[in-house]
């Protein structure tokens, strides 16, 4: 642990298992640095443990199987600067372990299922991103993944997904209101009639007026643009790229949208749409493209979901940084 904070600055991250959450946030971790970071995962908040899930045939997307009130105290105290007794959900077991002591850090970032979902605990977050994956890529993802991996039928999987349905659409899905920064991964349009899934069409839908929070643009803050980046300058295969940027409405806020259709051939030269793009909150030209580089592993590297992760978590920084720079003056004036 580094020395104690002087502003702990609280990040939610939510989404649906399965949305690329833990890819996320090892980029977050990758761009603050592991020990200046605390992920708290707020399934170990479940009131009920997985026997009881079952005999009582609440799940965990419901809130009735979370206890919000210890989630909203313990949030509270830690961005206040103490430290708390976390109780730990084993997901091994499906039992609930004795708490572990989480000391107060420079950054907090709490992800699952309900970050945004009690307002008392939204009220605490500087910043917040959902995770939103189209129900088509959903379940192709999902099938993908469980049949080759895991060895179920097609049928079994379609099920599993059709059952989460109902508290997904009551409970998860609403949050998307209340996020700073949505990044939405849709169908490709490039290609007709797709079945695949491996071409994405992917979305930043920024919410405008947002303290500590400049949306990012591509050319021309406030214009509506279609852009086909192709050619010398960026290798493309069928089916090419092309992005969009303009305003829009979401849940009632206005918002500006990024979007990328397609995905990268070769990620060095994404330094050439880094270029074109304004605000990215970067501290030197081509960080964005370095840090998509540095781990080119990382599922969604090569198409706008990497991107897009990186981006935000390059805000969270910046949000960070002016919420400490802020502190400080106030600490000098005093």
């Amino acid at each position: 642990m580094t020395s104690k904070p002087d502003r702990v600055v609280l990040i939610g991250v939510a989404g649906d298992s399965g949305c690329g959450k833990s890819t996320f946030l090892r980029r977050l971790t990758d761009l603050f640095g592991e020990d200046f970071v605390t992920v708290i995962c707020l399934d170990d908040y479940h009131s009920l443990d997985r026997k009881q899930r079952k005999e009582t045939g609440i799940t965990a997307l419901d809130p009735r199987a979370n206890n919000f009130d210890l989630m909203a105290e313990q949030m509270k105290a830690l961005k206040e600067g103490h430290a708390i007794d976390k109780p730990i959900y084993n997901h091994e077991t499906g039992m609930i372990d004795p708490p572990e002591r989480v000391e107060p850090n420079h950054v907090i970032v709490i992800e699952g299922l309900h970050p945004l979902y009690d307002e008392r605990v939204r009220s605490l977050l500087d910043f917040s991103v959902y995770l939103d994956i189209s129900d088509e890529v959903k379940i192709a993802w999902k099938i993908q993944r469980d049949m080759a991996e895991r060895g179920h039928r097609y049928e079994d999987v379609l099920f599993a997904i059709n059952a989460r349905k109902p508290d997904f659409t009551a409970y998860i899905d609403p949050q998307k209101q209340y996020a700073d920064v949505v990044i939405q991964v849709l169908p490709t349009n490039l290609i007709k009639d797709d079945k695949e899934r491996k071409v994405l069409r992917v979305q930043m839908i920024q919410r405008e007026g947002i303290a500590n929070f400049e949306p990012a643009y591509l050319f021309d803050e406030g214009s509506t643009i279609n852009w086909v980046p192709c050619g010398r300058k960026l290798t493309c295969s069928y089916p090419g790229i092309k992005m969009y940027y303009g305003p829009d409405a979401f849940y009632g806020h206005e918002v500006s949208i990024l979007e990328v259709d397609g995905q990268f051939e070769n990620l060095e030269e994404v330094i050439y749409i880094e270029s074109h793009l304004s605000k990215t909150s970067t501290k030197y030209e081509g960080e964005l493209t370095h840090l998509l580089l540095q781990h080119r592993e990382y599922p969604g590297s090569n198409n706008g979901t990497g991107l897009f992760q990186v981006l935000v978590g390059l805000k969270m920084r910046a949000t960070y940084e002016k919420l400490t720079a802020k502190e400080a003056k106030v600490a000098v004036s005093v």
